[in-house]
């Protein structure tokens, strides 16, 4: 056991992670109209794009890059504030890279081309591996043994893949392998999903995690650059598909070890399965544990008071049931039920929120009726509002998703955004 874990401990020294933080979410609406989907706050008191940076640093991985473009002022002010603990004696980072033209006078045009636009950088860290990563999903993954199986199949690209409902799939790349997991078919977002043999209910999707070889990287970003004109210069759509019948390019299933069935995952990429993914959070065993010592979660921590809970009459407790309540929140004299709180939040008497997630620095008036919403931080909630009761009101003035949820905006009420959105 020791000698496997000197051994992927070796592969994770050599390997390379690059997050791409750069993409616009905009199926999040609003909540993606001034920072980008890997800003979005999610769980309480982290953004999204702590999940990916924290599998790196607990999977061994200490070299991190993360490719930024859109709107990503917010994004850069977390990860500055929140991870800047790594020890650059030990030669470990999380670096950031904005699309600055290095190669081209353009932006960012594919995935592809954001990290062949850094790869002076790269080849400068020297990497044995790199690791390409997503930074808008939400789950816990050991990187390490995707780097193992990659190295042991003697793969030179190793696709990260999920089995999700084939009435889903249709929204990511869908591969077909043989018995040795080799891939022989990848479509970015079929029409028609093909569906897994011995699983006719699922399709077999790319969760957008790919193990390089360096050298193979550096080779295929080269040859598709040279496609300028008839590439859209993506992993997904382009790499991948181009070099399957040349390359040895495999699948690693994400699976629950002890278990042996898949392994949570989420892409919260609309508001109804952010709203979703947040309250899941909140039941007695969630697929996803926040409270996991062996596998902690690492952000940005304000130093901020505990939260609290304020009068004890009849027709005015502070409670909270069934809900998570971050630091630096106060419930004065209201009732909250089955919500995620995050920090510094208040709600003033007489209030009652229900099935809601609701972002920091938000501050909701007296008398307000507040369900199946998303408030935006910084909202300020005037007293007697009522969301999420009237939906014919609700989307005159916000915007309400396929699935009934309320989303709410400082823009929405007039008022201005906070600074660090």
């Amino acid at each position: 056991m020791q000698t496997a874990k000197r051994y992927v401990s070796r592969l994770t020294r050599h390997t390379l992670a690059l997050v791409l933080a750069g993409g616009r979410g905009s199926r999040l609406y609003d909540l993606t109209k001034w920072r980008a989907k890997p800003a979005v706050p999610f769980g309480g008191k982290f953004r999204i794009i702590d999940f990916p940076l924290s599998n790196c640093i607990n999977s061994g991985i200490g070299q991190v890059g993360v490719i930024t473009q859109y709107k990503s002022h917010s994004l850069m002010r977390h990860i500055q504030r929140g991870w800047g603990f790594m020890r650059s004696e030990l030669d470990e980072f999380v670096e950031l890279l904005p699309a600055q033209q290095r190669i081209e006078t353009s932006w960012y045009e594919g995935t592809a081309d954001a990290v062949l636009q850094n790869l002076d950088i790269i080849r400068g860290h020297h990497p044995e591996y790199v690791l390409i990563l997503a930074g808008d999903h939400v789950y816990k993954m050991d990187y390490g043994t995707m780097l193992a199986a990659h190295v042991e199949s003697g793969a030179d690209i190793t696709v990260g893949c999920i089995e999700v409902p084939i009435d889903e799939a249709s929204a990511f790349g869908v591969m077909s392998v043989d018995d040795e997991l080799r891939i022989t078919e990848f479509i970015e977002k079929p029409e028609h999903p093909r569906s897994m043999p011995d699983n006719p209910g699922k399709a077999l999707a790319s969760m957008g995690i790919y193990v390089f070889s360096a050298q193979i990287l550096f080779d295929e970003l080269a040859a598709d650059h040279e496609l300028d004109g008839s590439s859209s210069h993506d992993f997904g759509k382009d790499i991948i598909p181009s070099v399957i019948k040349r390359l040895r390019v495999t699948a690693f299933p994400f699976r629950d070890p002890i278990q042996n069935k898949p392994a949570y995952w989420r892409d919260v990429g609309t508001i109804d399965s952010l709203w979703q993914a947040n309250l899941e959070l909140i039941g007695v065993s969630p697929e996803l544990n926040l409270y996991d010592a062996n596998w902690p979660i690492w952000t940005y921590q304000e130093q901020l008071p505990p939260a609290k809970f304020v009068f004890d009459d009849d027709n005015r407790r502070g409670m909270a049931v069934d809900s998570m309540v971050a630091g630096g929140s106060i419930i004065s004299g209201s009732m909250v039920r089955h919500s995620s709180i995050f920090s510094k939040v208040i709600v003033h008497s007489y209030s009652e929120i229900s099935h809601a997630v609701i972002f920091p620095d938000v501050e909701i008036g007296r008398h307000c009726h507040i369900q199946n919403a998303v408030i935006d931080r910084g909202c300020r909630i005037p007293d007697n509002s009522r969301i999420g009761f009237d939906e014919a009101e609700d989307r005159r003035r916000f915007h309400v998703s396929p699935k009934g949820v309320v989303l709410v905006t400082p823009e929405m009420l007039g008022q201005d955004y906070p600074h660090g959105l």
